[in-house]
């Protein structure tokens, strides 16, 4: 005779079948990002100006890439959405070390932006460095040092360090295994440590005695005109592409009358002080977020636009696609713009 199972036995089974389905589909981990459109954000909230020109009747808008971590029920799904992509994670990717770089992206991109826009509207300015700060750790010697990705030097054996060269000089006469006691700040709280150098050197004929850590230099630039100073809100976004965008944005407000002429303007692109406009990656996104968000006109780097009208017209979008290099073609297109009716 056949014994039946027990209801405890019963739901005690299928509550454990249930957490590991769970579990499986939503939080084990895969090598996987997805890449999705993200935002189309006004920028003028972002930038601060004493002496701005308000007149502002339309608006420049940046735009974002989303990137999530891929769970097998994300995967599953993302086969269904043309606006998505499946992408492997690189295979050593620190999400602190990733997370320190964009903003580290963002900040250089913000400096470059205000340089080409004081060139654009013929401000003088002075460009001087602030501090130095670790974006990332060295893989292939691990450092001595207890070092994290956003920590700022302030100090090597109690010699202020404010920028790129004042470490190299404080570093050129050591050698791999001398210490040096270096200050750091994290968090607002200062840290002492006694670090070993190790050899950073890519010819091991020709050691090369360093920290074992990639730095980044944060400057301010600094205009002849106090009042024209731009200064930015913390958005929580990263990467160089709205380079281009925040010239836009920073030159309208510098200068008299209303570059935007009551239209809705979306863009991307990577800017140096020169005003050159530079490729970026994920335009296709940025296309569907800016259509979403209404756009008339989208700047796109040069180099970018074949595959941004491809999705454009995908998508069956109305924008205004308008290739540019620099930042004065930009400017030049919409100072010939008739205002928007």
């Amino acid at each position: 005779m056949r014994m039946k199972k027990s209801p405890v036995i019963k739901i005690t089974l299928y509550l454990i079948t249930l957490v590991v389905l769970v579990y499986v589909m939503v939080y084990m981990p895969t090598p996987y990002l997805i890449n999705r459109p993200g935002l189309a954000e006004e920028i003028k909230p972002m930038v601060s100006i004493p002496a701005a020109d308000p007149e502002e009747k339309g608006t420049f808008m940046l735009t974002t890439v989303s990137v999530s971590y891929a769970n097998l029920a994300m995967l599953a799904t993302a086969q269904f959405n043309n606006q998505a992509e499946v992408v492997r994670k690189e295979p050593d990717r620190d999400e602190e070390e990733y997370q320190t770089q964009q903003r580290y992206y963002m900040s250089n991109s913000q400096s470059s932006a205000i340089i080409a826009a004081y060139h654009l509207a013929d401000i003088d300015y002075d460009i001087v460095p602030e501090y130095v700060f670790i974006v990332g750790l060295f893989k292939a010697v691990e450092p001595k040092g207890n070092f994290h990705p956003g920590d700022i030097i302030r100090k090597i054996d109690g010699q202020p360090i404010g920028k790129f060269e004042d470490l190299a000089l404080l570093l050129a006469d050591k050698k791999p295994g001398d210490r040096v006691t270096v200050q750091l700040e994290r968090n607002q709280e200062s840290l002492d440590e006694l670090v070993e150098l190790i050899d950073i050197s890519e010819d091991s004929n020709t050691p090369k005695a360093g920290l074992g850590v990639s730095i980044g230099e944060v400057r301010k630039v600094e205009p002849a005109i106090e009042d024209k100073e731009v200064k930015f809100i913390e958005t929580g976004i990263g990467g160089p592409s709205a380079g281009l965008m925040f010239t836009l944005e920073i030159y309208n407000q510098l200068t008299p009358g209303d570059l935007t002429k009551g239209y809705r303007i979306a863009g991307t692109g990577t800017i140096d002080g020169d005003g050159s406009v530079g490729e970026i990656g994920g335009v296709q996104f940025k296309i569907v977020a800016a259509e979403r968000q209404h756009a008339d006109i989208f700047f796109v780097p040069v180099n970018n636009y074949t595959v941004a009208k491809a999705k454009a017209d995908e998508i069956g979008s109305d924008m205004k696609l308008v290739q540019v290099k620099s930042a004065q073609e930009a400017v030049e297109y919409l100072q010939q713009l008739e205002p928007k009716a």
